[in-house]
């Protein structure tokens, strides 16, 4: 298998965003991802999507959506929509037939920020996530870069000085995110977790003074998508692009908070007499399986299994687990950066099941 790394939830001048799409390639080309997936609101904007080189760096931009129903105030059921070739925003005022939609045409859906806090210092609502009803979406967008600024700001000298130092926002997806996530997980529901950067490159000028708030380069260093994929990038879009999409839908992934120390390397897999499984995957439960585990670097590790840890320790960089239940296993890990425990690898599960004879 091949890692890549890549960026979603971006916005440009098509909607709130102040960067095009090629001052997005040059920033992605200055940082390590090699995918970046725009995503702005209520449009698909066609011809865009490119590959983008410079000296021996290449970086894949792919165009998705981000749709709402702009009719409704306050907004809630933001959903991002991956891998389609038409647009869909006429459906954004049901969010069920949304999804219907969508996933008639083999396109993905995640559930954006589906837990916020608002921010009235900036006149900002939370724009959560309400019809939980809905069915047949693809994942949830568990940890949102730009969505966290509104949980950590509660007065304007915290504003000021995420602003200046904005790797200090990043601390762990909502504990409501994670837990609804398990909530759908235990319930035998097979839901993919991505973080999304949120991006929008904010232009701040007062007097004579210019700040870009949060630029696309930030971004593009913290919260990634790590795709588990079954060869490099060819070059070729249609290909790269059916692959990576295959990827994101069926959970081969891992979420990688990549500022304090990089993620790539990481290794979750479950083996039994007779295969082995990694993210995403099912896995056939006999007489029992082995879950192997393994970090780039020593850190706090946590095996969850059905949304109750069943194995915790510090200075872990390695584990192998005995298993004989059935059920959604995944992995978080968390570093010591900036002062504080911060969360830094959040696995997509590995679904184990019994064997039905």
């Amino acid at each position: 298998m091949e890692e890549i790394v890549c960026n979603l939830h971006n916005h440009t001048i098509y909607s709130d965003g102040t960067g095009d799409y090629t001052h997005i390639a040059q920033e992605a080309l200055k940082a390590d991802v090699d995918v970046v997936i725009i995503t702005d609101h209520n449009v698909r904007v066609k011809g865009m999507e490119r590959y983008v080189e410079e000296n021996d760096r290449r970086v894949l931009i792919l165009t998705g959506e981000e749709v709402h129903d702009q009719d409704r105030m306050p907004q809630k059921n933001h959903m991002l929509v991956f891998g389609l070739e038409r647009e869909v925003a006429q459906f954004a005022y049901d969010p069920q037939k949304l999804i219907d939609q969508v996933n008639r045409s083999g396109g993905l859906t995640f559930l954006a920020h589906p837990y916020e806090y608002a921010l009235p210092l900036f006149n900002e609502t939370d724009i959560t996530w309400e019809s939980w009803e809905v069915e047949g979406f693809t994942g949830i967008e568990l940890w949102n870069g730009f969505s966290e600024f509104k949980t950590v700001v509660r007065n304007m000298r915290q504003a000021i000085m995420y602003a200046f130092v904005p790797q200090r926002i990043p601390h762990q997806p909502l504990p409501q995110a994670l837990a609804k996530w398990d909530e759908l997980l235990t319930g035998g529901r097979q839901v993919t977790a991505v973080a999304g950067s949120d991006s929008h490159a904010l232009n701040y000028r007062a007097v004579f003074f210019r700040k870009t708030i949060f630029p696309y380069r930030y971004h593009f260093s913290t919260l990634n998508n790590h795709l588990l994929v079954q060869s490099p990038l060819t070059g070729k879009i249609s290909h790269d692009r059916e692959m990576i999409y295959q990827a994101l839908g069926k959970g081969a992934s891992f979420i990688g908070y990549d500022l304090p120390a990089s993620t790539r390397g990481f290794i979750f897999t479950a083996e039994n007499n007779e295969t082995t499984a990694s993210m995403g995957d099912e896995l056939n439960l006999e007489s029992g399986a082995t879950l192997r585990i393994k970090l780039p670097q020593k850190a706090f590790l946590r095996l969850i299994h059905n949304g109750i840890p069943i194995f915790e320790a510090g200075n872990m960089d390695h584990l192998a687990k005995t298993i004989n239940k059935s059920g959604a296993y995944r992995v978080e890990a968390y570093l010591d950066f900036l002062g504080k425990k911060r969360g830094w690898i959040f696995s997509n599960p590995i679904y184990v099941r019994k064997v039905r004879r």
